[in-house]
This record gives structure tokens, sequence and C-alpha cells, in this order.
């Protein structure tokens, strides 16, 4: 039987699975680009403050990560192709308006068309990928698709700094326009929906579902503690890029910083998947949970390497000011504690559901995810104004001592840290004590 099952591996593929995949590439490739310069662009050239866009960002991105789970349902109904052609003719539209009027009332319009547009895509692609694999195949194709999304990730914040600092910001809209654009001559010219007739669930279900998910208090106790993960890790296009140009200069270079976190998550998750699979899922999750203060700590502690090294380190091919060595380090650690969060935390939500309700625990656990955008890009717009303010509102005498204390908003974020680690060993040690009384052993 296992030989029968060997013979059955393949990386063949239908039509419609790769384009789903080249779909997702350019979809990537154009939230990404404009997601990294999302906050700029907002407060530069669009003119909110950094506490009005801060709540903006938060509601724009937490919303996206809540969305899918309704917009998926009606994919279902209307068909894959349908959903697709309607996501990407919404989100060129929203791409195209947010770069040519960058006026708050637009900014607004665009915002919501580009969230709505998005929450179609993913449960569309990931549909895809399980509907034109089989069980045997299935881990191949999942293999890819998660490439696929990192490398358009890694092309979209890539191509945004050379576009900011040699056209303008808006460019990186119209950037993110044109990768819309392709993602929908792709879907007209060669997707081909794949069937879901009866398999969709009513969004009354969905609303169901969504309550039962609610009302399991280990589920969502979870799920919030992770969210002081994501919190932090959401910092990275909350905080990063403005608090890195205001200190650095604007021939720093947020967008590749950001890049690091991907990179070091391509090149060892799979090791370090396989390297805790023998201890609890919850072990691997709060081995994350104690690496990912220590990422805002090393940032936090940027002011004492400069006393040391000055305002240049030496490498010798190169120099790099010491705020970009302490993000370096930061997100790459980051990028370590996600290897030990993302895998097992989505094999944890996966036990606590009731059999057969696997896959709709699976859906709404991306919920840590949608508190973690809310709270981190709400709570950042604040820090910023406090301690990082918009050079533009001022003074020159102002600006001599303005940013001697902005190093204090990575503080902020270790105790989010923390207080998420010890959140997790108090769930360990209730959730135990639960079980152990359940099994009869106390």
């Amino acid at each position: 039987m296992t030989e029968l099952n060997a013979m059955k591996l393949t990386w063949k593929f239908p039509v419609a699975y790769w384009s789903a995949n080249l779909v997702e590439l350019f979809e990537r490739a154009a939230y990404y680009g404009m997601f990294i310069a999302l906050t700029l662009f907002l407060t530069r050239n669009v003119g909110f403050s950094d506490i009005e866009t801060g709540w903006i960002v938060a509601v724009f991105a937490a919303t996206l990560y809540l969305a899918p789970t309704f917009t998926g349902a009606l994919a279902d109904k209307i068909g894959f192709r349908n959903g697709l052609l309607i996501a990407f003719s919404l989100l060129f539209c929203g791409y195209a308006v947010l770069g040519a009027l960058p006026t708050k009332f637009f900014s607004l319009v665009a915002l919501f068309l580009i969230m709505v547009g998005g929450s179609f895509v993913k449960p569309i692609i990931t549909g895809t990928v399980a509907k034109c694999s089989d069980e045997i195949n299935r881990a191949r194709a999942y293999s890819i698709f998660y490439q696929i999304v990192n490398i358009g990730a890694f092309l979209g914040k890539t191509v945004a700094k050379p576009l900011r600092t040699t056209l303008g910001l808006e460019y990186i809209n119209f950037y993110a326009a044109a990768m819309a654009g392709c993602a929908l001559l792709v879907v007209v010219l060669f997707y081909k929906s794949v069937d879901t007739h009866g398999e969709g669930k009513s969004l009354r279900e969905v609303g169901a579902g969504f309550i039962r998910v609610i009302l399991n208090f280990r589920f969502m106790a979870l799920i919030l503690i992770v969210a002081g993960f994501w919190a932090i890790q959401g910092q990275l296009y909350a905080t990063m890029p403005k608090y890195t140009l205001r200190l650095i200069g604007e021939h720093a270079a947020p967008e590749w910083l950001a890049n690091i976190n991907p990179l070091v998550v391509v090149l060892l998750v799979v090791l370090i998947t396989h390297l805790v699979r023998s201890i609890r899922p919850v072990s691997s999750i709060s081995i994350a949970l104690a690496i990912i203060p220590l990422s805002a700590l090393s940032v936090a502690l940027s002011p004492l390497l400069m006393k040391i090294t000055g305002k240049s380190i030496d490498l010798g091919l190169f120099a790099l000011h010491p705020i970009t060595v302490t993000l370096i380090i930061g997100i790459a650690l980051q990028g370590l504690a996600e290897c030990f969060l993302s895998p097992r935390y989505y094999e944890y939500a996966s036990k606590q559901a009731p059999p057969g309700e696997e896959g709709l625990y699976l859906g709404y656990a991306h919920l840590t995810t949608f508190f973690a955008w809310f709270f981190g890009f709400a709570s950042s717009g604040y820090l910023l104004d406090r301690y990082c303010p918009d050079p533009k509102t001022l003074t020159p005498a102002q600006m001599v001592h303005a940013y001697d204390h902005a190093h204090y908003i990575w503080y902020f974020f270790v105790g989010v840290g923390v207080l998420a680690f010890i959140a997790i060993l108090i769930f360990r040690w209730i959730t135990d004590a639960i079980d152990r009384r359940k099994e009869g052993t106390i």
C-alpha cells in the first residue's frame, strides 16, 4: 500500500492550481508593497496624524483578518472565479484611487475597497489549492503555495524602497494597482473555477460557528495570549518604518529590513518544527513567547549600543547605523520566534476543536491577528506621537531633543511580550490542572 501511495506522489497539478498560485504571487506583491509604506503614506501624503493613522490602519488590517470568514462563505455561493474577478477589480480600483487621490475621504474609500477585495482572495486561493490536490499530494501543494506567498511578500517590500526614494510614496500604490491588474488578467485568461456546489456554508451557519468558537474559553484565551506575539511582530509595519526614517534618515531602508523576518522563517521553519516535534505544542508556543520580548528589547537598547560605537558601525565593506543593527537583531529574533509559534499554534488550535469541527477552529485561529493588529496599530499611533513625533509638527528648537526617548516605544512592547509570556505560563498551569482532573489523576 505504501508503494502504491508513493507511486501517486507528483508535482503535477491542474491549471487552476498553478494559475491560483500565480494570482497569489501578484496579490502578495501588491499588498505587502503597499502595506509596508501605508502608515508613511497616510501621514506624509494624505495628512493624517500619527494617532489617526494608527486607528485607521488598525481597523483596516484587523478587519482584513476577520472578513474572510464571511467572504469565504459568499465565494462558495457565487463561485471561486466570480469571487476572484470581484476581488481583483476592487483591489485594482482601491490601489489606484489610493495613489491618485490622496485626500482623507478617498483614502478611506480606497482602503475599504482593498479590505473587501483582499478578504475574498485568501479563502478562495487556499480553497483552490485544497481542491486541486488529493490527500497524498496536499502537503506538496501547500508547500509550493507557502513559498509563493513568501516570494510575493519579499518582492513587494523589496520594490517599495526604490519606488519611495526615486518616485514617491504614491507610486507604490500604482505599482500595487499594476500587480492587481496582472492578477485580474490571469484570472480572466487562465483561472477556471473549481466545483464548490453544495460544499459552502450559509452566513447563518458561519455566524453560529463564530459564536461556538467565541464561547470556547480555552481556545479564546489562547487566541488573546498569542495576540501579544503578533502585536509585537506587527510593529514591522506599524512603528518601524516611521521610527527608522525619523531617526536614521530618508536613506534608511525599512522595507528591506522587514524582509529579514520572512527570510529567517523560510530558512528555519522546517528545521525548528522538526526539532520541537516531540514536545507539546503549548511548550513550543511558550518558547516563542519567551523570545518575542527579546526582539523588542534589542531595539530598545540601541542608545546603549550608540554610546559604545558612535553613530556608525564599520563592518569592513560597509557601515551600519546602530539602530539598523539592533533592528536587524530584533527582526531576526521575531522570525526565529515565529518558527516556534506558527506551525504548533495551528496544531494546538486543531486539537481544541470538537470532532468534525477542525476546519472551523482553524479558520478562526486567525482571530489572534485580528486582536493583535487592532491593538498593535492603535497603540503605535499614540507611542509615535509621544516619543517619535512627525518632524513636520515640530519647531527647529523642539527637534533638538524630540527623539531622545524614541526607544521607549520598544520598552512598551517588551512589556506586552512579558505579559504574554506570563499569561501562557498561567494558561498552561490552569489547563494542565483541568486536564488532570478530567483524567482522574487529582
